[in-house]
């Protein structure tokens, strides 16, 4: 039977035969606390699965990753669990028209965040557990056909340690020692979920009264682990739900359907968040341990806007098969910033999208692996892949331009009656395009076939003729793209163009939309306007596109970039500036040159920690190897600099200071943070909090001056589950062959590490200033990882293999060896060899970079 990898084929396959009916789920959890971890710590799953058949006497396969299963029944017949359980997979032969599958098993706890997480908090002791599904690990913890089209109404009961709380999708009651769970909605089985233990739990509740009269009333729930709880600002929370709440109620016309709505902040988990209907999931790290900018409180509510999206977009709707994954995606990812900027005090939210968000999308859409945003998944781990840059960021940026091109008011009557179309059931693109044609009268597969279904990003640059009198004759936007995707799109954008003001202010004095079709394309409407300093395409960010800059405007953001005064404007410049760098079209030092004399004026917290990023990535990998010495230097000098002169207790004083920590190397320098953690330097204003604390101690010990002492040391401050991943990400970035020999065992030659542990470690491994003491693992790395990709988990797996290619190895010996493994492994998992040439291609980049920043010098 085949192995765990479900194929889109044998998915389809399965559809057509089965429909389901229901589940009824019984978990023991109280193996959770107690005992010892000698080997798999397992726990019992007793799932009854009643299902129908369109053909009596087939065969098919019920999904289940279990070390062991004790009893298969299959309509009263008892069957051999030797002869049916492979391991993935329960063979299921002469279906009945109507079917009862019962199965009994022992299921795995987890260490990776996939399936049921269990995680011991180092400060008390306490074990708390959560489950993370998507795209296929439900299976990890009860049999079931584990594929987004065969959805069914859930019954869960959870038998748990005595003194524990757990919570599901449903509403939960404890009696007789049991939690029983209201009965599901029909949902997929990957948006199922559970959290278990002596979790910190909040409430409140939300209210409407809807036009007819009728109420609704959603119970509230906010959860974290009992260390965290003087740290969780749940109000903040909740005040952002309730505004989430009543902007898709306001919009949606369709009633949150799924009863309560709790979110559990949650260890060691792999994402952001997870939409589980009632259930929502996200990382811990969203409670804030110290002092943070606006821009994490704004993440934040990015994201719990996100996912209460997908209880409309994913949840209610799901796509057929993972082909589709964009339809919650993107769409979630558009109305996160969407509601988030209409609906909450976070009102510059598309200027992160511009800045931040497509980046994301912009590098993923020119790496060999890019898609168009309707992908072709041929099985779950090419799904485990996608959700990437394409699916989430470019899929969002180009329904933001859709909502251009049909208006608002009929891309939100589309979503309407999308949902009451389709609820509780699953779509595809068609089904989409549909109403949205219906409500705006668009031709809307046109617009598919160039937006959704090719792939590529095209870059758009201003050619602009003056006459003697200094007016414009005529300016045209030309559209190129690469040779790789070669489509030319239509695109709506809005043209600006920007001048000096007496008082020393760039600002703009004239702006026009246009439907850019083609290779070149006349704005009429500004021709006769006085000269412009700058010329943005792409002003207001309203398509998908790379900016790029006639040779006057590039000059003038040379002269005057800190001196735009519309923050979206000056985002987009930033952006489209960066992109040059990163395409070899402007040296990294120039770039590094704009941040040190404009990045200090940046008065959107989010645009400067992205520059702040793009400087250090700059340096670290575009620069030329001779010249990263002195631009180092440079940049701690101006870190240093505005961290003295910006305003004391600033949210910008703790963004430079970060900064400063993250490029110190000079001695004096790393006195500096040596003293600032020791209490014997000051900085007017700056509270060095514990999180600020890790930040000075990592450079301190990456360049020898705190050692392993120092780290237990602060260990002990911070004996807490985030203080331990710092102290596991500071012992890896010493700078010592046996440290380094140590870190690379515990992530490849050993599974003993967490997910948050693997992480840490290889972010530790991973030090630019220590690209010769891990020079001798780039020729391991590649006789490893295959062993790897089919030892570990997937998750596991994909940190891994990205996280120590030898990516600081900048030389062609590297990018020749990456090319042999690929050359040699033409029959490796797909999904590995993917993520291979992602890596190999950002190192072709950043080798096209370097050259091109070593053509300044002389």
């Amino acid at each position: 039977m085949p192995g765990e990898n479900l194929s889109r084929d044998e998915a389809r396959e399965r559809a057509a035969l089965l429909s389901v009916e229901g589940y009824e789920v019984s978990l023991d959890l109280r193996s959770a606390v107690g005992g010892t971890d000698a080997g798999p710590r397992t726990f019992r799953s007793v799932t009854t699965i009643r299902f129908r058949s369109a053909e009596p006497g087939a065969a098919t396969f019920a999904d289940l990753i279990a070390p062991s299963v004790t009893a298969v029944s299959l309509n009263g017949r008892d069957l051999d669990p030797g002869a049916v359980f492979d391991g993935t997979r329960i063979l299921l032969e002469d279906l009945a028209e109507d079917n009862e599958l019962v199965v009994d098993a022992q299921c795995a706890y987890s260490r990776t965040g996939e399936g049921m997480h269990r995680f011991v908090d180092p400060e008390d002791g306490e074990v708390y557990l959560y489950t993370q599904y998507e795209p296929a690990d439900s299976r990890r913890v009860f049999a079931n056909f584990e594929q987004p089209d065969l959805k069914a109404p859930f019954r869960f009961e959870v038998r748990a340690p005595e003194g524990w709380v757990v919570w599901s999708n449903g509403v939960g009651e404890l009696a007789d020692g049991v939690w029983k769970f209201a009965e599901t909605k029909p949902i997929s089985t990957y948006i199922t979920a559970f959290v278990a233990g002596p979790y910190h739990y909040v409430t409140d509740s939300y209210e409407r009264v809807f036009e007819d009269g009728t109420r609704l009333e959603i119970p509230l729930g906010a959860m974290c682990r009992k260390g965290l709880a003087r740290h969780f600002d749940s109000d903040d929370v909740f005040l952002v739900t309730k505004q989430g709440l009543d902007f898709f109620h306001d919009n949606f016309d369709y009633p949150y359907p799924f009863g309560k709505y709790d979110q559990a902040f949650v260890p060691e988990y792999n994402l952001g968040a997870m939409e589980n209907p009632g259930l929502v999931t996200f990382r811990e790290e969203f409670i804030f341990r110290g002092r943070v900018t606006q821009a994490s409180y704004e993440r934040r509510a990015n994201v719990i806007l996100h996912e209460m999206a997908h209880m409309w977009f994913g949840d209610l709707v799901t796509m057929v098969w993972w082909d589709d994954l964009w339809l919650k995606e993107s769409f979630a990812d558009f109305m996160g910033t969407f509601s988030m900027v209409e609906a909450t005090r976070f009102t510059n939210g598309w200027i992160t999208f511009a800045n931040n968000r497509k980046s994301w999308a912009y590098r993923a859409d020119q790496l060999p692996s890019t898609h168009p945003i309707t992908a072709d998944i041929r099985d779950l781990e090419d799904a485990k892949l996608n959700f990437d840059g394409i699916t989430y960021a470019k899929g969002a940026s180009v329904l933001k331009q859709l909502v251009a091109y049909v208006g608002r008011d009929a891309f939100l009557e589309g979503a309407r009656r999308y949902f009451k179309r389709h609820a509780y059931g699953n779509t595809q693109l068609g089904d989409l395009l549909s109403v949205l044609e219906e409500t705006s009268g668009r031709d809307m597969a046109t617009w598919s076939r160039s937006w959704l279904q090719t792939a590529g990003v095209n870059s758009l640059t201003p050619q602009v003729i003056l006459s003697a009198e200094g007016r414009v004759t005529e300016l045209a936007i030309l559209q190129e793209a690469a040779e790789s995707h070669p489509e030319l799109r239509p695109h709506r954008v809005a043209v600006g163009l920007y001048r000096r003001s007496p008082d020393g202010a760039v600002e703009r004095y004239a702006r026009a939309e246009v439907d850019v079709e083609g290779p070149r394309t006349i704005v009429g409407e500004l021709v006769g306007t006085e000269a412009p300093d700058l010329v943005l395409v792409n002003d207001d960010d309203l398509t998908y596109c790379k900016i790029r800059f006639d040779e006057g405007s590039l000059a003038a953001l040379r002269d005057g970039l800190g001196d735009i005064t519309d923050p979206l404007a000056r985002a987009l410049c930033w952006s489209a500036l960066w992109n040059l760098t990163r395409d070899a079209l402007m040296p990294a030092r120039d770039f590094i040159d704009l941040v040190l004399r404009f990045a200090g004026r940046e008065t959107d917290i989010g645009v400067l920690q992205m520059l702040h990023a793009w400087a250090n990535s700059a340096l670290t990998h575009y620069a030329a190897p001779g010249w990263r010495g002195e631009g180092g230097r440079l940049l701690a000098e101006g870190a240093l600099r505005e961290l003295r002169l910006t305003e004391p207790g600033s949210q910008h004083q703790l963004t430079w200071a970060r900064f400063f920590a993250a490029v110190a190397s000079g001695e004096a320098d790393l006195q500096l943070l040596q003293g600032l953690l020791e209490g014997t330097a000051k900085i007017d204003g700056l509270e060095v909090d514990q999180e600020l604390r890790w930040a000075f101690l990592e450079p301190l010990a990456a360049h020898g001056v705190a050692d392993e002492g120092a780290i237990a040391a602060e260990l002990a401050r911070d004996d807490t589950a985030s203080g331990k991943r710092h102290q596991v990400r500071c012992l890896a970035a010493r700078p010592s062959a046996a440290v380094k020999a140590q870190a690379w065992a515990s992530v490849v030659e050993s599974d003993s590490l967490s997910n948050a542990l693997v992480e840490a470690t290889i972010a530790g491994f991973a030090q630019s200033s220590h690209r010769e003491l891990t020079a001798p693992y780039a020729s391991k790395y590649f006789e490893v990882i295959e062993r790897v990709w089919g030892e570990r988990s997937i998750q596991i797996g994909m940190d891994v293999v990205k996280g120590l290619f030898p990516s600081l190895q900048d030389s062609r010996e590297t990018l020749e060896a990456a090319d042999a493994w690929l050359a040699a492994h033409g029959a490796a998992a797909p999904a590995l060899r993917r993520l291979v040439l992602e890596a190999r291609d950002d190192l072709a980049r950043v080798l096209r970079g370097q050259a091109c920043d070593v053509g300044t010098v002389g």
